[in-house]
């Protein structure tokens, strides 16, 4: 394997932790054949980032049509495998095509419409880094719908909870006079959330060209999922999602279609296993007044 592909690993093999983690269900396949074998309802959590249809080097490029076309299919067997508590959250950019941006999640919104789910949030996840454009303003943010299939879903805020701007800020008159005036625990992260993208100097770095940052997935595992529930990933890549369901003891399940990308997943759950795999810790900043950048 071409190194450029191993995942990320520290020196220390300490014993796996406990409790084990549940052990992750990988497939090296088409996600349609490997979806139509999940029971219906069993799965609490999807969370993926499909292709954008621009040409990169594990995709095909169709038309637009025949992309949502694709699209609809997959996302009609991910609706059926959700529980009904269940949460579907759909990571996706832009196609552009001869100079033209779509923004995808506008014209997949009518595709999960049909299928009876609710959209609770659209959260904008924004990054400093990525393709520089002469033309156009360069893009710097992708967006995360999440749905569900009904009212009553679960939903969990301290977990993902980020520190308050002014953390001693006190009531100044009624009531709660001389109280703290935000939550202790931190406030609710909005829908805008920043996180770095995995470009060459992140710690989590494969040979993956668009990976999925583990702590985005992290905060969609706590705050939508309860220890022992199912994550299943339909592009899986290089498993940052199972490796973000397995690190909160989730059962993850994932499947894509490129061999190496399967076994750079394997690996990277077997490193989580042993306590070696790096990744970028969910509550590290991106930004530290006093001493700028944090680093990936």
């Amino acid at each position: 394997m071409d190194a450029a592909c191993l995942p990320s690993f520290s020196n220390p093999e300490p014993p796996a932790p406990e409790p084990p983690f549940p052990e992750p269900v990988l497939a090296c396949e088409d996600n349609r054949r490997f979806l139509a074998r999940l029971p219906t309802g069993g799965v609490k959590l999807v969370v993926t980032s499909p292709p954008y249809n621009i040409g990169k080097s594990y995709e095909r490029r169709a038309s637009l049509e025949s992309y949502l076309d694709e699209q609809a299919k997959v996302i009609a067997e991910c609706a059926r495998l959700l529980h009904p508590r269940g949460s579907l959250c759909w990571q996706v950019g832009n196609h552009v095509a001869e100079g033209e941006i779509v923004p995808l999640d506008t014209v997949l919104y009518p595709i999960f419409k049909a299928l009876g789910l609710r959209l609770r949030n659209r959260i904008v996840w924004h990054f400093e880094h990525g393709l520089h454009c002469s033309n156009r303003l360069s893009g710097r943010y992708e967006t995360i719908s999440w749905f569900t299939p009904g009212d009553d879903y679960t939903f969990h805020l301290d977990p993902i909870r980020v520190p308050q701007k002014y953390p001693g800020k006190r009531h100044y008159k009624g009531p709660n006079l001389g109280k703290l005036s935000g939550n202790p625990l931190g406030k609710n992260p909005g829908d805008l959330w920043i996180f770095p993208n995995v470009k060459s100097n992140h710690v989590e770095k494969t040979c993956h060209p668009c990976q999925f940052p583990v702590e985005l997935v992290e905060r969609l595992v706590l705050a939508l999922t309860d220890p022992g529930d199912t994550v299943l990933d339909p592009y899986m890549g290089v498993g940052s999602s199972v490796v973000a369901a397995a690190k909160h003891r989730r059962l993850g399940l994932g499947c894509e279609v490129v061999p190496e990308y399967v076994e750079v997943a394997r690996q990277r759950l077997a490193a989580l296993r042993a306590g070696t795999l790096r990744t970028r810790p969910m509550d590290r900043p991106v930004w530290d007044p006093e001493n700028g950048a944090t680093g990936p």
